[in-house]
């Protein structure tokens, strides 16, 4: 082996971080999407937004308030105007994306009764325990997500995507899949 230089610690840090964020998994909490508060305008309908653009990070896996459930656009959104989506894998109210796939769907949870505003149901708004414990949201018996591919409020880039088994829609206000 002569003529290879060792590498410094922070030469192997910095390769392990860059690698790391490549996985799209991280340990950290980004902002829960269960505040019914969305701090910058109406949240429904394409209120104002934020010029800053904020890193997508893994979701909190603990609620910090009471989800709020909206319709905007002809389907479910979150408190923030973001798109909520439907697990065609999941059959029950019990959510079967846990581990990567939550990372990637992060799932709509609440540490209290769901509040449905803006064209939603209430009568359709329940929530389900995830295997962590997590109180999650479901409507019309369809546990929640968002898609962290959608970083704005009326993006929809997880509409009819295949991923961890089958395919991801939005929700209508009646709680069906939108699948066209």
């Amino acid at each position: 082996m002569t003529g290879l230089k060792p590498l410094s610690f922070a030469a192997v840090a910095a390769a392990v971080a860059i690698a790391a964020a490549g996985c799209g998994s991280s340990s950290t909490s980004g902002s829960s999407t269960t505040s019914a508060s969305s701090g910058n305008g109406s949240a429904y309908g394409g209120g104002a937004s934020s010029s800053t653009t904020k890193a997508v990070s893994a979701p909190a896996t603990a609620a910090a308030s009471i989800a709020a459930i909206g319709v905007a656009h002809g389907h479910l959104v979150d408190a923030r105007g973001r798109t909520l989506y439907l697990f065609e894998a999941d059959t029950t109210s019990k959510s079967t994306c846990n581990g990567a796939c939550a990372s990637a769907w992060p799932p709509v949870t609440t540490s209290g009764t769901p509040k449905a505003v803006h064209g939603a149901k209430a009568s359709m708004l329940k929530t389900s325990k995830r295997s962590n414990g997590a109180t999650q949201v479901t409507y019309d018996g369809h546990p929640l997500y968002r898609y962290i591919g959608d970083t704005a409020p009326g993006q929809t880039n997880g509409q009819g995507l295949d991923a961890f088994g089958a395919f991801w829609y939005m929700v209508n206000p009646g709680g069906t899949a939108i699948t066209g």
